[in-house]
Formats: C-alpha cells, structure tokens, sequence
C-alpha cells in the first residue's frame, strides 16, 4: 500500500543543514534521496544575535528556493503542513520559534542545539507535553556510519571518548555550538545517568568530562587546531575500539532516514528525557568552564 505523502515546513534558512534536508526529501536525483516527506515551505528567519546566521540566511534561502521549495514570509504562513524542521542555526531562537509551531499540532523535529540553556530545554519539553506535540532533537552525528555502528553487540562500555572540531565563536554560548556533536556521541553509548562534570580548556583545546553516576566515564576532546573529522573511543569489557565517521555516507542523510520515521510515527528515535540530559550536560560543561574548570553536580540544575 503506498504510502500518504507527507508535506514538511522549515524555520530558520541559516545552516548548510537546510540544503542537505531539502536535497534528501526533495530531490529524486540526490544519492540519498528519502521519497514522500518534501519540504513544501520555508521561512527564512534568522537571528540578529548571531554573525554566522546574519552573514548565511540570503545564501541558504536562495538555495533552497532552487530547490522548488515556497519561502514565506512568517511562521504563520507554515499552517497546514504535516510536520515541521526547526533547522534556526542559532539555539537561543528556539524556544521563541517552537511556541508558534506547537500550536499547528503537528510533530516537530528541532535541530542542533535543541536550545542554548537548559532552561529554555526543559521550557520546549514541557510546553510539547502540555500539547502532546511529538517532538525529536538530535545531532545528526548520533546516526553517522561509523557512530552508530562503533559497539559490537553485546559489549558493555566503560567509558566513552568522543573527539572532534570544538570552535567557540565570540558570538554564540561556547559549548552549545560543536559541543552538542561530541555530547551526542557520548550520550549515544552512555544514555542517561550523568552526575558531575568539568572542564579543562585551553587556547586550541578543550576536555569535558563527565562522571556517570554508576562509575562510567563520558569525555569530550574538542579542538581548535584543524582537525575536524569526528570519532570515538570505547572502553568495553571486551577491547579498546576506536572508530572514525565515515565521511562516504553524509550524517544528514543518515538522520534524514531517522526524521521521516518520526513524521510518520510520531515517535521519536531519542528518549526525550536523554535529549534534556544532553542539554544539562552541555550546561554543566558551560558552567564549569565559566567557573575555571569546577565540577559541576546535574542535580544542581
């Protein structure tokens, strides 16, 4: 039985995620083309607070008006869609944006960070179950070949490593712009249950690490000098495995797949509880950096 096609609206034309979702679901001669949830509409957006949204939001829109996708004026103008991608670059916007969505009532798929505070986090969740909105966050790298597949079934891991690219521009809350990439990484083979965290930074490099509250290890090596392939680190019970995203099949792409599940089902592929943990731990780390490298205790939040 063939499937009803599915019409998605997008918020925030500031980010290369936006060309390579409207490729996925829009584009049959894309390689990693997912048929029947095309991007119908699009709202620009953008945010005056952050350079690298200010300096993108013209490029991105008009690549995704060549797509064939209708740009709109506002987010009211999204009505009657099946299903939305908060895709605003910056963060500290979505809180703002997610109100006026959540009331089309339809699922809604926010995208890196899910916010840049955990209390503005925790105000999504809570504002989503008041509706009984379906929502899902997630960094794409939580779903790269080479991410997701890193853990032979069975083994159980002791600790996680998680290294890649940490920029920290001047204009955007340090850790909650590359941060989230490496923190869902660690979250992918730790899940919940963090206690404590802290931070060592340095010019070019910085090391967050996180103390489960079972004794297991979460750490995040992120770095300033070049190197901007992302992997991991596992410790098991049976070996020491590392293991490299493999850059032939496009993250995005991989989430992509994930993404039309949700709008189907409206079940999303991450606890929502882990997807607020994350947040805490990347509040913590903030926290903990502006203190001089302190633990901090979650609970604390």
């Amino acid at each position: 039985m063939e499937m009803k096609e599915l019409k998605l609206g997008m918020v925030g034309l500031d980010t290369s995620h936006v060309v390579a979702f409207t490729g996925c679901f829009n584009q049959p001669s894309d390689p990693f083309y997912v048929a029947g949830t095309p991007v119908a509409a699009a709202f620009p957006g953008g945010s005056a607070g952050f350079s690298l949204s200010r300096e993108r939001v013209e490029m991105f829109t008009e690549k995704v008006r060549r797509s064939g996708v209708r740009i709109v004026d506002s987010i009211a103008d999204l009505a009657g869609l099946d299903g939305f991608l908060l895709t605003s670059v910056d963060g500290a916007q979505h809180l703002e944006q997610f109100r006026q969505l959540v009331e089309f009532g339809k699922p809604v798929y926010i995208d890196k960070p899910l916010a840049c505070s955990y209390d503005d986090a925790r105000a999504i969740f809570q504002l989503a179950a008041e509706k009984q909105i379906p929502i899902m966050t997630s960094s794409s790298l939580r779903f790269a070949a080479g991410i997701c597949d890193a853990l032979p079934e069975g083994e159980h891991v002791f600790s996680v490593e998680a290294f890649g690219p940490m920029a920290l521009p001047e204009d955007y809350r340090d850790y909650f712009w590359y941060g989230i990439h490496t923190a869902e990484m660690v979250y992918t083979f730790l899940g919940r249950g963090c206690r404590t965290v802290r931070t060592l930074h340095t010019e070019k490099l910085d090391l967050i690490t996180g103390v489960w509250g079972d004794g297991r290890i979460g750490s995040i090596a992120g770095n300033r000098v070049g190197a901007q392939n992302f992997g991991v680190r596992l410790t098991t019970d049976k070996a020491h495995r590392v293991s490299l995203q493999n850059p032939e099949i496009p993250y995005l792409a991989s989430l992509a797949c994930a993404l039309q599940t949700f709008f189907r089902s409206g079940r999303s592929a991450i606890d929502p509880a882990e997807s607020l943990e994350i947040i805490a731990f990347l509040e913590a780390a903030s926290r903990s950096l502006a203190a001089g490298g302190t633990a901090v205790d979650l609970a604390e939040l």
